[in-house]
This record gives structure tokens, sequence and C-alpha cells, in this order.
């Protein structure tokens, strides 16, 4: 049996909004998170991102989620995948859309929203909102420093009640 390579998290937390906020306008829209599964993946466009979804959402122990718009759920903003371990939700891949990559990326907000996300399926799950995941090493301080993340070792990292909490009110205003 192979055992699959681990992929620290490198999705950069630009900012926390609200929803999501338009980079040139600052305009503001409200964000639908939405489970996707092999016959509701059609708008994973191949080449459109780094990691291949399809192979994600074929896997039985993984939650893939899409990150849309209410006024627009056609567009995928964001992608994460989830496992849940019984005691705490584990990110295993978060990735933003191309257009929401680099200097010149559309929205602002998309990884904030997609790990308060996270931290609200463990609140749900009576996980208490605790959440893991493996971060890039040059990551591990920007993680502290935008979420509140918590460093248990190596490359493992956390989100403790206290801090999912912030962003779950960040983002869906109830805990």
């Amino acid at each position: 049996m192979s055992r699959s390579k681990k992929i620290p998290v490198e999705i950069e937390v630009d900012k926390l909004t609200n929803s999501i906020e338009n980079s040139f306008t600052g305009e503001l829209f409200n964000t639908v998170v939405s489970r996707l599964d092999k016959k509701t993946n059609f708008n994973i466009v191949e080449g459109e991102w780094v990691f291949d979804w399809k192979i994600e959402l074929s896997k039985k122990e993984n939650e893939v989620y899409q990150l849309t718009t209410e006024n627009n759920p056609t567009i995928i903003h964001g992608l994460i995948c989830l496992q849940d371990k019984r005691d705490h939700i584990f990110i295993k891949l978060v990735e933003s859309s191309n257009f929401n990559k680099g200097r010149n990326k559309v929205y602002l907000g998309v990884a904030g929203n997609l790990f308060a996300w996270a931290c609200k399926l463990a609140f749900e799950r009576g996980y208490d909102g605790y959440v893991a995941f493996d971060s890039k090493t040059s990551l591990i301080e920007h993680y502290q420093n935008t979420l509140g993340a918590r460093h248990f070792r190596g490359l493992r990292m956390y989100l403790d009640t206290q801090n999912a909490i912030i962003l779950v009110n960040k983002y869906f205003n109830k805990q």
C-alpha cells in the first residue's frame, strides 16, 4: 500500500474580510461554500488548478468544498480538501483559483474564508473548532500572524477554539 506524499499548505492569507473583496474596487461579495463530489465537480477546469482536485474527490476520506459567490455560483474562487479525524478537522489541501493568486489577484479573503469554513465544520461536528494543517516552513510565522494558528511541531499547525471563533464570526457571524 503506497502512502501519498503530504503536501504542506502554502496559500497566502492576504486579508481577513467578511466575505471576499474585489482587490481593485473594494466591493464585497457574499460567499457560499458547498461540498463537491464526483458528480458536481463540473466547474473544476483541468489546468486552472495546481492540484488535481478530481483525484482528491475520488478518495472517500476526503471532503472537497468550493467557494463561490451568491451572485455567481458557477465561478469557483477557491477549493479546500478536508479530512474528519474524529476529534478535529484536518486541512489536506487549500487553493485559490488562478485569478485570485499573485500581485494582480481579483479577490481578497479567499484563503481566510476557506480556513473559517474548516473551523465552522469543526464546531458543528463537536470538535470545539479545532483545525490542523501542515504548513510550508516559510509560512509558519505568516499563519501565526494572520490566523492566530499555533505551531505544534515540525510542519504541523493548528487553530484552537479561541482563534476558530474569531474566524467563524468574521466570515459566518456565528459560532
